[in-house]
């Protein structure tokens, strides 16, 4: 009796389907490894073709993608690289909203005979994704870099575009790329070096070289959230510190010293409260909630606090606070805990507020607040109707990390090093009226080999309904034109650092 092949036979399949399909006589097993892993997510009805490639060996193979409604798409490819038609990925998309996709793949044996695995099943969601994405492109480096830019895709398509290469201003950093309210139309982005230290400001069309730092913050502005009114955006300012472990996960990043500011853009100045610029406290990550009544961020005690030693990093643990603010007349309240490391026995970074008001996404780590360069960061959940947080099923075990949300609250993108360890990729979660999130995928690229090719870290994801306008040259030009920089201008009302004390010591009335 002749052993058993790598195909075990269940049944004998009846198929009969349109013209060009071939008809698989065997079933398989188990499923076919597919990378990336589109198996059982969750997809808009407006991203681009989940293309990928088969880890299976034989071939050719047959893939059938169909759904409820309209004709399937049968894709055929010998070397198990399997990439959609546009066109017709579209129109079956949109013609099943809120319906499940199947996939099925299907592969020609030695014998010739062709064999079915179990079929895939993934669900087209009724919510769209926010049309475009932006991102910071950027090698796995350590001390130094070469090349830094800011992408911009279109998720319906494979089309992207570039809004910023450093190439062109000196090789510098660029970097805190932010928008107001997932709009295009209003954008800040930060560089360091090359040109000089600055914020570049995209407001009604027009784009301004701003300098923001003042006699209260040496330190340019860094981490934006705009307020919802658009006519402030809140920063922090950091004073960083990097170094390298002998073994792991060798880079690590922790703050010296930090606060919050807020730049309002008509009078282009900077204010802040001494409420959130504690000299006891380093307060870092401002995000607003939706409604702007609320400013909430992370906030840990001053390093100095924290006694010595070579590894004092590993006591940093940060809260999460909120402050309440009143846009009317730009009056503080006072801070309040919202979760802490207390009761964690993490540390919290990255907040972001859904904007519907209703969810807070956030990371949490064993130590510091740089959650790209911790192995255990994970994503956690909060309901902000009761306070009660989860531990959403989309994480892994490497680093999970800076996230955003869609502007109907139903989609997150967040960066995971799980795919090699080493370079960041932007993943994408449904979350569903329940407050539910579901299995992430990744972005899809023509080429499904992309992500084994380019060793390059999608940093900063971004979600926008539509793409930035403003050319990439017009940035630039901007970025190097000192002679029309403007310079924030501080508060009259701010405190500044007397500059006779110690780094976080006295503050003084500014003069």
């Amino acid at each position: 009796m002749k052993k058993p092949g790598p195909y075990v036979l269940l049944l004998i399949l009846t198929v009969i389907s349109c013209a060009g399909e071939i008809h698989p006589t065997r079933r398989l097993q188990r499923r076919a490894r597919i990378d990336p892993d589109y198996d059982g997510v969750v997809i808009p009805p407006n991203i681009a073709p989940l293309n990928f490639r088969l880890l299976e060996h034989g071939g050719p193979f047959q893939v059938r993608f169909s759904s409820e409604n309209g004709s399937p798409i049968v894709v055929r490819d010998s070397r198990g690289r399997i990439e959609i038609p546009l066109p017709a990925w579209r129109r079956l998309l949109g013609d099943n909203r809120g319906h499940e996709l199947a996939i099925e793949i299907s592969v020609r044996s030695r014998d010739g005979e062709w064999a079915a695995y179990p079929a895939i099943h993934n669900r087209i969601a009724a919510e769209e994704i926010d049309g475009y994405l932006v991102y910071r492109l950027i090698k796995p480096l350590y001390s130094f870099w070469d090349e830094m830019e800011i992408w911009q895709r279109d998720l319906s398509s494979f089309d992207v575009s570039p809004l910023f290469r450093n190439r062109v201003t000196g090789h510098n950093c660029v970097n805190c790329h932010a928008f107001l309210n997932n709009s295009p139309g209003s954008m800040s982005l930060h560089m360091r070096g090359g040109p000089g230290t600055a914020m570049l400001l995209l407001t009604g069309g027009r784009v301004t070289r701003i300098d923001t730092r003042t006699a209260f913050n040496a330190a340019p502005a860094a981490y934006p959230a705009w307020h919802p009114d658009g006519g402030r955006i809140a920063f922090s300012v950091n004073k960083v510190r990097q170094f390298f472990h002998m073994k792991g996960e060798n880079r690590d990043v922790f703050d010296k010293a930090s606060d919050l500011i807020l730049y309002e853009i008509a009078p282009n100045r900077v204010t802040t409260s001494p409420a959130i610029s504690r000299p006891d406290r380093m307060e870092t990550y401002p995000a607003w909630s939706a409604d702007g009544r609320y400013l909430y961020f992370c906030s840990a005690p001053a390093l100095e606090s924290l006694g010595e030693g070579a590894e004092v990093y590993r006591r940093i643990l940060y809260d999460l606070e909120r402050i309440r603010f009143n846009s009317e007349d730009g009056s503080w309240g006072a801070p309040e805990p919202v979760l802490t490391a207390a009761e964690t026995g993490l540390s919290i970074a990255h907040p972001r507020i859904s904007p519907d008001n209703r969810l807070l996404l956030f990371c949490m780590s064993s130590y510091g607040n740089f959650t790209i360069y911790r192995p255990d960061s994970d994503l956690y959940l909060m309901d902000l109707e009761d306070g009660r947080v989860s531990r959403p099923e989309i994480n892994s075990p490497l680093s999970d990390s800076y996230h955003s949300w869609s502007s109907n609250s139903r989609w997150v993108v967040f960066s995971s090093k799980r795919g090699d360890g080493l370079c960041a990729r932007p993943y994408f979660c449904y979350v569903d009226e329940n407050g539910t999130c579901h299995k992430p995928f990744l972005l899809p690229q023509r080429d499904p080999e992309l992500y084994s090719r380019q060793l390059k870290t999608f940093n900063v994801p971004e979600l926008i309904t539509s793409a930035v306008k403003i050319r990439a040259r017009r940035l630039a030009r901007t970025a190097s034109d000192r002679e029309n920089e403007l310079k924030a201008v501080l508060d009259p009302a701010v405190t500044a650092r007397d500059e006779q004390q110690e780094e976080r010591g006295a503050w003084r009335p500014l003069r």
